[in-house]
């Protein structure tokens, strides 16, 4: 079979012919590849797609997602509330809370660190109070990504974004990519399985062919003798074997179809120009940066390469030392800037001829194993807290609005009504899987095959439902 490499002139035409410079990524880019899969077994289902970004080492929710007023939690009360903001401590002028008004009535409140992230609070709902039952961050970690407790250190189960690569059916190129972030496969789909990689250097050393190459020749008949084996009655039996010709065909496809050109932020062409000013990638030579991986994100999914990506969006935040003070706040800030931007493009780019936007098929996932504590330590920074906060953005989340809180006390979790989202001592304390089996039951993904071991709710609350076992209906909608 011929190779059929798109060349990056070819892909840069067909890019700006939609109409120069940002806005040629609603269309040219699409040419690249299949546009918008929907699902074949479920034409009815929601299709959605994923990024799962991830902020390293435990954030401070009090600089950003879960505030407390300095006014009113003082160093004069601290044996009282447990609680100790520090907001005169960090190298930021006049830190306080910041206050933003939402089409859905209430304001939402943040820490002095939030960054850019409030341009999209009316499509952002934010989850406190959730507890995270561990402070060891591999277990964190591994619980946000799995939903289930980890065996120790060892993750059980698959993670979120591969139940849902598999879900979908694997027709991308890459289902699931991950940089920089753990991902889990058992018993799934080999399709559904991450793409690991370092950084955006490496995904371009995965798509390109290596050097030396076959005469294209060459290359077609080992292919049709590796297929014609792949067919021979020892094989077909074989789930080894049948794997390993799978793994094979998806390497290929990988490899020929020029998808790396999508990727190559160092070229100087204008449509990769604007996409460095975009996400503000100073240095085009260094991409292992939270902004690349922000652009590779975005030009992964829109492209129609991925279902699911997911990146780290951050330096490590485990500032336990005085570097909180420099470091916490600003490394938070770029994270949230990073998610900021990913959603202005994914706005701004038309899903197919739907009329919708790629923000309203993406739903972002923004989430740390666990935060830091409310008092700051002897060394002048925090240590690890159990209480956590995460957020979802775009899709079919119901913005503007915040789920859970921690307490006044030490910022413990509280319990939830899992119907609302309202506070309710009867209720039950949000931990990850809950947010995890909302997104499953949204697309249907089966209730009992996912195993997340939360209880089941009224499905009436959210309307893209395909299951009647939702954990936080308010959520979407």
């Amino acid at each position: 079979m011929a190779r059929t490499r798109i060349s990056r002139r070819g892909f840069l035409r067909g890019a700006l012919v939609a109409g120069g410079g940002l806005a040629a990524l609603g269309g040219g880019v699409h040419t690249l590849t299949r546009l918008a899969n929907a699902q074949v077994d479920n034409p009815d289902a929601p299709d959605r797609y994923y990024i799962f970004a991830y902020f390293p080492g435990a954030w401070d929710v009090l600089l950003g997602l879960d505030p407390r007023d300095p006014r009113t939690f003082t160093n004069g009360n601290l044996r009282t509330t447990r609680i100790q903001p520090g907001y005169e401590l960090v190298e930021l002028d006049a830190a306080d809370l910041v206050r933003v008004p939402t089409a859905a009535g209430p304001e939402m409140v943040f820490g002095p660190y939030i960054g850019e992230l409030t341009r999209h609070v009316d499509r952002l709902a934010v989850i406190r109070g959730m507890s995270m039952d561990t402070l060891t961050h591999e277990v964190g970690r591994r619980r946000f990504l799995t939903g289930k407790p980890p065996s120790g250190l060892q993750a059980r189960g698959s993670s979120a974004g591969t139940w849902l690569a598999g879900h979908f059916g694997g027709k991308e190129p890459i289902p699931q990519l991950s940089v920089q972030v753990e991902a889990y496969n058992t018993k799934l789909p080999d399709y559904a399985t991450a793409l690991a990689v370092n950084s955006v250097d490496d995904l371009l050393r995965a798509l390109r062919p290596a050097d030396p190459t076959f005469d294209w020749r060459i290359a077609r008949q080992m292919s049709a003798t590796l297929a014609e084996q792949a067919r021979c009655l020892r094989a077909e039996p074989s789930p080894l074997w049948q794997s390993a010709e799978g793994g094979r065909v998806k390497a290929r496809e990988m490899v020929t179809g020029g998808y790396a050109d999508a990727f190559d932020f160092r070229a100087l062409n204008p449509l990769m120009n604007e996409l460095r000013d975009h996400y503000g990638i100073t240095n085009r030579n260094q991409l292992n940066v939270p902004e690349a991986r922000a652009a590779l994100a975005v030009q992964a999914i829109t492209t129609g390469i991925s279902r699911v990506v997911n990146i780290t969006v951050t330096p490590s935040l485990d500032t336990h030392f005085q570097d909180w003070e420099t470091d916490q706040g600003p490394d938070q800030r770029r994270g949230f800037d990073c998610i900021a931007r990913m959603a202005d493009m994914l706005e701004r780019l038309p899903y197919g001829n739907t009329g919708e936007s790629w923000l309203d098929r993406t739903t972002i996932v923004g989430f740390s194993e666990f935060s830091r504590t409310p008092l700051i330590n002897t060394r002048g920074g925090r240590d690890h807290h159990l209480t956590n906060s995460c957020f979802l953005l775009g899709g079919s989340v119901k913005g503007g609005r915040v789920i859970g809180a921690s307490s006044d006390v030490g910022m413990a979790p509280q319990a939830v009504d899992l119907h609302t989202g309202a506070l309710d001592p009867e209720g039950e304390v949000i931990r990850p899987e809950h947010v995890i089996q909302s997104l499953f039951d949204e697309v249907g993904v089966p209730f009992a095959d996912s195993d997340l071991r939360v209880p089941e709710c009224r499905a009436d609350l959210l309307d893209d439902c395909a299951e009647q076992t939702i954990a936080i209906p308010a959520l979407l909608g």
